[in-house]
């Protein structure tokens, strides 16, 4: 890879490709904890652990969750849906101690109460599902309604260590726990983005299609809203449930959703297919997937439509995934970033499409 592609808030980048045995393949999640390092390999159906950040382009994981060994891959290990198996994990989250993974196409959210520390661990808890055999959305298939305890493609989780969030993303909603649950099946403490529990359809004002929910020690919420090309914020995450998001990132207000804004190519304030955002210092990384790039606002935003005031990925804001430098590949840029974590000023980026991560230390 090139890494002037990268821009310049970036410096230090390298990458890293997993197992040298069996290397990522479009890995969706990252995340990092305690100077642990936990992917998504997500085409391959398995979570890796390293319990130190690695240095080079590959090394072997510490802990294999969802296979056997690390050259094993097969959708829940090739049989049944079990404790041990999973089907396109996503988004992940821990604390170092506990661990909590989007198990996203078995339709359930899957915790270890202590960290793993053997291959194909089992999991202690199950949410979204009566028991660890059952793998169905919403319990009962496609077509059933949603209730407290059952999730559809959940890919996106957040804990402050002590309260949930899920983006249950297929019900078009976001469940709240008050506490982390240590019952399997339990019921959800709120809904964000519906009225009620049992409702799936949609307004604009909601969000639509949500792949990430992040929350800051300030109490600020941002969540990827997919579908209409945006990212909603709440200042106060607790107002969520009564109240429509207070800014927009990349659509002038809630009707609009427009892919970059239905314009031919992105700039400053437009975004396609964001999966991911975070809060970093005072401001926010949001991964413009679509259009293959970071955006930074250096604040939190004071209206909506706001313009970035920098980028990662890209030669200018007017730059997208489809430019001369991706005629003969795509391995000398960033493609299709799908979500990112951060730890002190290290930006590790899931750069999906490239299979593999991109470790850098932030110049912001």
């Amino acid at each position: 890879m090139d890494f002037s592609t990268l821009g310049n808030q970036v410096e230090n980048a390298y990458l890293f490709k997993g197992s040298a045995q069996k290397p990522f393949l479009a890995p969706r999640g990252v995340f990092v904890s305690n100077g642990k390092l936990f992917v998504s390999d997500t085409g391959q159906n398995r979570v890796f652990i390293w319990n130190t950040i690695p240095q080079t382009e590959f090394q072997e994981p510490d802990v294999v969750l969802g296979q056997q060994d690390a050259v094993s891959s097969g959708r829940n290990s090739g049989g049944d849906v079990t404790s041990q198996s999973l089907h396109y994990p996503s988004g992940i989250w821990s604390d170092g101690i506990k661990l909590i993974v989007c198990d996203a196409w078995n339709h359930r959210v899957l915790i270890w109460n202590t960290l793993p520390q053997n291959n194909a661990q089992p999991a202690d808890v199950v949410l979204g599902q009566p028991d660890f055999s059952t793998n169905k959305p919403n319990v009962h298939g496609q077509a059933a309604e949603p209730a407290a305890n059952t999730l559809n493609w959940p890919y996106g989780v957040w804990s402050d260590g002590s309260q949930l969030w899920i983006a249950d993303t297929g019900n078009r909603r976001i469940l709240y726990f008050d506490t982390i649950p240590q019952e399997n099946f339990s019921k959800a403490t709120a809904v964000i983005g519906k009225p009620d529990m049992e409702t799936r359809d949609y307004k604009n004002d909601e969000p639509i299609w949500p792949y990430s929910v992040k929350i800051n020690p300030e109490g600020n919420m941002i969540v990827a809203d997919t579908q209409f090309y945006r990212n909603l914020i709440w200042k106060d995450w607790k107002t969520a449930f009564t109240q429509k998001a207070d800014l927009i990132i990349g659509q002038a207000n809630f009707d609009a959703c427009g892919q970059n804004q239905f314009m031919l190519s992105p700039n400053s304030h437009t975004l396609s297919w964001t999966y991911d955002a975070m809060f970093y210092k005072n401001g926010i990384l949001v991964n413009d997937t679509g259009n293959s790039r970071i955006l930074w606002f250096k604040d939190l935003p004071k209206e909506n439509n706001a313009a970035a005031d920098a980028l990662i990925g890209r030669e200018d804001f007017n730059t997208s995934s489809e430019f001369k430098g991706n005629l003969t590949g795509t391995q000398s840029a960033l493609y299709w970033p799908f979500s990112i974590a951060t730890a002190n000023d290290q930006l590790f980026i899931a750069d999906t499409g490239n299979h593999r991560i991109v470790i850098c230390k932030l110049q912001f």
